[in-house]
């Protein structure tokens, strides 16, 4: 079957046809070009702030597209490139961790098709030891509470991908974008639903975890023994214990 270019019309219809326990309200907006999605949604939200927060801007290319610490993302035709605003718990401090969250509700959909995805702290999905997903999770704060909840994310479909990367569709053979889109928002759904379960989430995110043999840190090896409920990445050596904790 031929690819058919991502629409609004086409991802709602697949959401439709997609199986998920905490359906969202969903406002979806698709560009056939953008310089990025984060921009194409931080206007939505200022022209539109009282409306609800599960909205999400997909693109089928991004000019500019950017990654962890400002880094470019490459964004060609045939990925599912995005940026979402969710509801999120008030109190942010008191719910489960937004990279978690996000981790373990994509890692689950990933599962549904049959792969077996691991999670690399804080922020990456991997299947054999390459990367499909990329995600940067935030909150929007007003007023000492929680507006929203902010993910950019890549997932790799049937685009050419770089090195130590991989696509669905080297994986699955072609999938058609709307189908992954689906699923990609029935991900952020399970996040938005297990916000106020956090060991829960840290529990799953855990028994995720990719785990290349320890981490470099300070100059010292160590040893990766866990996650914390806010995400951090628990590490111990000979010298004691830290955790590891990425701000976005």
């Amino acid at each position: 079957m031929a690819e058919q270019p991502l629409s609004a019309a086409a991802l709602a219809r697949q959401l439709r046809q997609t199986p998920g326990d905490y359906p969202l309200p969903w406002r979806i907006q698709v560009r056939p070009i953008c310089a990025s999605t984060e921009r194409e949604l931080d206007q939505w939200l200022r022209r539109d702030p009282m409306a609800s927060a599960a909205r999400v801007v997909l693109a089928r290319r991004q000019g500019f597209g950017q990654g962890q610490q400002g880094r470019s993302w490459s964004s060609p035709a045939g990925g599912i490139w995005l940026s979402a605003a969710l509801p999120w718990p008030c109190e942010g401090d008191r719910a489960a961790s937004l990279a978690l969250a996000v981790a373990v509700g994509l890692a689950l959909q990933l599962e549904g098709l049959g792969l077996a995805p691991a999670i690399k702290w804080p922020n990456d999905l991997l299947v054999s030891g390459r990367k499909l997903c990329g995600f940067l999770p935030r909150l929007a704060w007003r007023s000492g509470a929680v507006r929203h909840a902010r993910i950019g994310l890549g997932l790799n479909g049937s685009n050419a991908v770089p090195m130590g990367a991989i696509s669905l569709g080297q994986l699955l053979g072609r999938q058609q974008p709307a189908a992954v889109g689906a699923r990609v928002l029935r991900a952020l759904e399970w996040a938005v639903a297990a916000a106020d379960q956090p060991e829960l989430v840290r529990r799953q995110a855990e028994q995720r975890l990719w785990d290349p043999g320890g981490v470099e840190h300070d100059g010292q090896h160590w040893t990766i023994t866990g996650l914390s409920q806010d995400g951090g990445l628990q590490l111990q050596n000979g010298s004691g214990s830290l955790v590891l904790r990425r701000r976005f």
